[in-house]
């Protein structure tokens, strides 16, 4: 799917019923592959650790996203001089003031939203997974869109909404409920706070890479965070090599498959939708991964996360929903006539 060609109507409007069908497929590759990672992360997790596993998502991502970027571009070229016959500027593929490369502090906030994003968020929900089952850690996590709403609010002036506070308390409840569920001591304790510090990482993310998506188009925008993510991760490399010649067929396989689908993939998909609605709206149609990833797990891994931990990460996601879901407008009311 091509996400360089940014839409011709508002952030937040589909404009067509094929662009509304095309966000729609986004959304959904998006949820999938993000829930399946899940489930990868925790079977990939017995035989790898936390950050060379990270250095290996993302270095797979970054030769995945080139191939990408190689393809749309040439692409881009061919399309160019097909059209030189066109009036001038009838075959542009970016809106003013979007570039294919950022320079300048574009380029920087790129670069530190890569760190965050790919380096920082794949670490700590790397390690969260050493602690914590799949289904538990991805109902912690999906607590993020509410905080996306919240940073949303505060830095792109999209607004609160008056049950945002009400829906941080039903949320933050539910968290308190899964850590009760899942901590039988200190192990487990960290993993729930890896799992939040997981969810603040990818809020941050998010709003940040809404912020500059106008300057700089979804897919280079992915391609050089993921880069970025690789290069603060090489430290890991000694470690990756050691633990990746010992490993099974399944288990590289496994690190392929986190790098090329729910890296280099999703993360497109993800900046594709981004581009097309507000990031709290956009964070609110994640709420179906933490259900995929229990009933992935359960299939795949025969792990269930504890039923306390299940009521805690309902109520977390009504908490998530009452908090970012837009309340339905009253009609005016009629004024009366003199």
């Amino acid at each position: 799917m091509t996400t360089t060609h940014p839409p011709a109507t508002a952030p937040g409007r589909t404009g067509t019923p094929r662009a509304g069908l095309l966000t729609a497929t986004a959304i959904a590759v998006t949820v999938l592959l993000w829930a399946s990672a899940f489930v990868a992360i925790r079977a990939v997790g017995h035989h790898v650790d936390p950050g060379p596993l990270t250095l290996g998502r993302v270095a797979v991502g970054s030769v995945a996203l080139t191939a990408m970027v190689l393809v749309v571009r040439t692409r881009r070229r061919l399309r160019a001089v097909g059209s030189e016959g066109a009036p001038h500027g009838a075959h542009r593929t970016t809106r003013p003031g979007r570039t294919a490369v950022p320079r300048g502090r574009v380029l920087l906030l790129v670069l530190v939203w890569g760190v965050a994003w790919f380096g920082a968020y794949n670490l700590t929900l790397n390690a969260a997974e050493q602690h914590l089952d799949a289904g538990t850690t991805a109902l912690l996590v999906n607590i993020a869109p509410m905080l996306v709403a919240v940073l949303a609010g505060l830095v792109l002036g999209e607004g609160f909404p008056r049950r945002l506070l009400v829906g941080i308390a039903v949320a933050f409840a539910g968290v308190v409920v899964i850590a009760a569920a899942t901590s039988s001591g200190r192990f487990d304790a960290v993993g729930v706070l890896l799992g939040l510090v997981s969810a603040v990482l990818y809020a941050g993310a998010a709003t940040l890479q809404k912020r500059l998506l106008p300057f700089v188009d979804a897919l280079t925008m992915t391609w050089m965070g993921c880069l970025a993510g690789t290069a603060v991760s090489l430290p890991f490399l000694p470690g990756l090599v050691s633990q990746v010649s010992g490993a099974t067929t399944s288990t590289v396989l496994g690190i392929i498959y986190l790098g090329v689908f729910p890296t280099a993939i999703a993360f497109s998909t993800w900046g594709y939708v981004l581009t097309r609605a507000s990031a709290g709206r956009t964070a609110a149609t994640t709420y179906a991964v933490p259900a995929v990833v229990v009933l992935l797990s359960w299939t795949l891994l025969a792990e269930v996360p504890p039923p306390a931990a299940l009521v805690g990460g309902v109520l977390a996601l009504v908490g998530v929903a009452v908090a970012t879901l837009p309340s339905r407008r009253r009609p005016p009311r009629p004024v009366p006539s003199a």
